[in-house]
């Protein structure tokens, strides 16, 4: 395991399958055999978990990773990448596994995504020594449901991240490894898959059963947010952007949405701040290296004063107000 000495203590922990992504963007179609396509809209960083991490700790909330790494020179430049970004790095090194490449090629207004390598171990040793954080964003698996209700029991609001089936049998048992969990975060694709709904409203409220907040995230059509412990529902629209690479915005999404669990911010103002940081992400190309930083966003938006209603982010002006962070104060208490 490796750690940064002297880091405060960390607020939130990312733990789940790191990669090398290498990203693409803009292109004018998927290239054929034979053809060889330039684009300046060229970005790579660390990927997988790193995202949820990367997007965190861009907005000043002290972050650690937990996740495997290798020897192998990729491992050692996303190493140096998320010590760069100051992340705590709570990670097991591992010297008969290499760190899996992503290629990122965007066009059409979405991306198509090739891994090269094996997937990590399963999580739950991993886990076993990872910090502990008042919230989390992990990936989850059947490996890890024993830590996700042992945390839970610690106080810790745990972000659930399955992600795509690739068999697309979406069996819905699966869903089981979410016991324990404080929030799910699907994509309206995986929300529909999973429930049988072909709304995305049903399915958010059918999957806020299963934890206390499901936010299903529809892309350029914004997000539906259902807090089943509150009996709250939001739906919030996109904000509008010049789309350059959707690389990683859902998982900057959750970074974003996880980090403001330790705000005072009501569940719309948090969605509507997680909408804005995957708008400004998917603005210009790289994943999660595109990520912006908190003192990024107001100016971000009076650079673009179409990109949303001026009254939808007062909030997010106040709280910044003169420099102050909306994390400082508040701990994830929330019920």
């Amino acid at each position: 395991m490796s750690s940064h000495l002297g880091s405060p203590a960390p607020r939130l922990l990312a733990a789940g399958q790191l990669f090398l992504d290498v990203v693409f963007a803009e292109l004018d179609g998927a290239p054929r055999l034979g053809e060889e396509h330039w684009t300046p809209a060229f970005g790579w960083g660390p990927g997988g978990i790193a995202n949820y991490a990367i997007a965190a700790a861009r907005l000043g909330v002290s972050t650690a990773i937990s996740a495997d790494v290798g020897t192998d020179a990729f491992s050692r430049l996303v190493r140096d990448r998320l010590a760069d970004e100051g992340i705590v790095a709570a990670l097991r090194e591992r010297d008969d596994w290499n760190l899996p490449v992503t290629a990122a090629l965007g066009y059409r207004g979405d991306r198509a995504l090739v891994t090269g390598g094996h997937p990590a171990a399963p999580l739950a040793s991993l886990l076993r020594t990872a910090p502990v954080t008042p919230v989390a964003a992990v990936h989850i698996d059947a490996s890890v449901a024993e830590w996700v209700r042992g945390r839970a029991n610690e106080g810790t609001k745990v972000f659930a991240d399955i992600g795509w089936d690739a068999d697309e049998n979406w069996d819905a048992s699966v869903l089981s490894v979410l016991d324990g969990c404080h929030a799910f975060l699907p994509n309206e694709g995986e929300a529909r898959a999973y429930t049988r709904h072909d709304d995305a409203r049903a399915a958010a409220r059918a999957l806020a059963e299963r934890v206390p907040l499901c936010v299903v995230t529809r892309g350029g059509h914004g997000a539906i947010a259902v807090d089943s412990a509150a009996g709250e529902e939001v739906e919030v629209g996109a904000v509008v952007i010049d789309f350059v690479d959707a690389t990683g915005a859902g998982d900057v999404f959750g970074g974003a949405i996880a980090a403001a669990e330790l705000t005072g911010w009501s569940l719309r103002e948090r969605v509507d701040f997680a909408t804005l940081v995957a708008a400004v992400t998917v603005s210009r190309p790289g994943g999660a290296a595109a990520a912006p930083r908190l003192d990024e966003l107001v100016p971000w938006l009076d650079r673009n004063p179409g990109a949303a209603d001026p009254a939808r982010f007062a909030y997010l002006r106040e709280a910044l107000h003169n420099g102050a962070s909306p994390f400082d104060a508040v701990s994830a208490s929330r019920p």
